[in-house]
Order: structure tokens, then C-alpha cells, then sequence
């Protein structure tokens, strides 16, 4: 289905066919460039082996909320989104938990192939390294 959308000042019986595929519109790609980790300030290439959209820092796995859907690059908060946990998938892929800093909103994203092993790991393995309760007290059952 082809949608149309009037601009301001012109004809609505004549309107502008709209981009069906906004991903494909060059604009995006112009959006999808490589920056700065604004955690690490790491240089962070845009494009990695596993992913199209690049959507966190491979060294510290912080992100930005900058999607509202996959790759559109829509979201109008922008904060830091802080890596809270992992995801394993049913086919075992691993994907990263992401809260907003600013308006706690949760998103979960997939690993990309350059993401460090060891940061990965470590987030992985937070709630081991800092349980919810106390480990003095934590008892063996003999059976």
C-alpha cells in the first residue's frame, strides 16, 4: 500500500508519495555513521559483522535511546542506555539488556560480532559476583 502525505503549501489533491521503506532512504544511512561512545569515548565503527544497525559500544556495551523501532533512529531521548543484563535466546544467541538512564526504558539488543568477549562476560556474570543476599549465610543441603 503506497501511503501519501500532504506538505504544508502545496496541492492535497496532488500529494507527495512517502518512502514505504524509510530504512532504505538515504538519510538513514546518512544517521547510521560512526561516532563516539559518549560512556567510553571509544571511536565506534557503525558497521560490524552481525548487524545492520549498530546500537551500542563494543568495548563498554553502553548504548543510546535513539530507536523507538529497530534502527529508525526515531526515539527523541537520547540518553545513555546502561547494559543491565544478558538475554540467551532459545537458539543461544546472546543479546544485551539496556535500561535508559533517563526514562527507564528497557530494550534488549543483539551482540555484535565485534563485541569484547570480557565485557560480555562480566555482564553476564553480575549477578553471581553481587547476589541479593548474603553469602556468609548460604547453607549446603546434605541429601
Amino acid at each position: 500500500m503506497m501511503r501519501f502525505a500532504a506538505s504544508p503549501g502545496r496541492d492535497p489533491a496532488h500529494p507527495q508519495k512517502q518512502d514505504p521503506h524509510p530504512m532504505k532512504h538515504p538519510d538513514h544511512q546518512r544517521r547510521n555513521r560512526d561516532f563516539r561512545c559518549a560512556n567510553c569515548k571509544q571511536p565506534v565503527a557503525s558497521r560490524s559483522h552481525g548487524t545492520r544497525h549498530r546500537n551500542h559500544c563494543p568495548y563498554c556495551l553502553w548504548s543510546r535511546h535513539v530507536d523507538e523501532s529497530v534502527g529508525d533512529r526515531r526515539a527523541g531521548c537520547g540518553a545513555g542506555m546502561q547494559p543491565i543484563g544478558i538475554e540467551v535466546r532459545p537458539d543461544g544467541e546472546w543479546a544485551i539488556i539496556h535500561r535508559c538512564t533517563a526514562c527507564q526504558k528497557i530494550r534488549v539488543n543483539r551482540i555484535a560480532g565485534d563485541d569484547r568477549e570480557l565485557a560480555l562476560l562480566q555482564l553476564a556474570l553480575r549477578p553471581l559476583a553481587f547476589p541479593p543476599f548474603p553469602l556468609d549465610d548460604l547453607r549446603v543441603a546434605n541429601g
